[in-house]
């Protein structure tokens, strides 16, 4: 290293300057701006490779939902199997209460045919009476079938928008197995 006498002219900051210079001018890095070796060899991913990170990344994300909808065609099958049995169970029980009605109906009309035979014995009083009791557990019967009507209609209605749904996530989740496949192949 050079070194040149410092005489009484030059500032302190040229002092600085001259200390700082090695081999004609050319200054010393300091320490705080060096990089390791690592560093200076890191290589940097090329777009490429940045977009196939980020595919498998999304591809894997696919997968899991995926998984996810598969999931939940099970889970909708059941609750169409549940509905299906439910649906059943009701019609069911609507048929053994329009037995119930058509057999009410025919005891009617047999007391009816009774009381204009016997009907001389009885007073119309009590003739009232009975009809009243058997109209009213008629009427009971027929809003019973109604009921069973309307939650039958309900179920098959939901039945209906159960399977739509169930034909939908059919369709959304072989577009993604399709899309899977295909990300697969060109990963080959």
């Amino acid at each position: 290293m050079k070194r040149f006498a410092t005489n009484p002219m030059t500032t302190p900051e040229y002092d600085w300057w001259w200390g700082q210079r090695i081999n004609d001018n050319i200054p010393i890095s300091g320490q705080e701006n060096t990089r390791s070796i690592e560093e200076h060899l890191k290589v940097i991913p090329s777009e490429l490779e940045i977009i196939k990170q980020d595919f498998g990344r999304k591809s894997l994300e696919l997968e899991k939902r995926i998984e996810q909808l598969k999931e939940e065609k099970i889970q909708l099958a059941l609750d169409v199997d549940i509905q299906k049995l439910e649906a059943e169970r009701l019609r069911k029980g609507k048929t053994k209460a329009e037995e119930d009605l058509d057999s009410l109906k025919i005891d009617y009309k047999k007391l009816q045919r009774l009381m204009r035979t016997v009907g001389l014995r009885k007073m119309s009083e009590q003739w009232r009476q009975e009809i009243k009791e058997e109209k009213s557990r008629a009427s009971q019967w027929e809003e019973k079938f109604r009921d069973a009507q309307a939650r039958e209609d309900t179920l098959k209605k939901s039945l209906v928008e159960s399977q739509n749904e169930k034909e939908g996530l059919k369709i959304w989740v072989s577009e993604l197995e399709i899309s899977l496949y295909q990300y697969r192949s060109r990963k080959l």
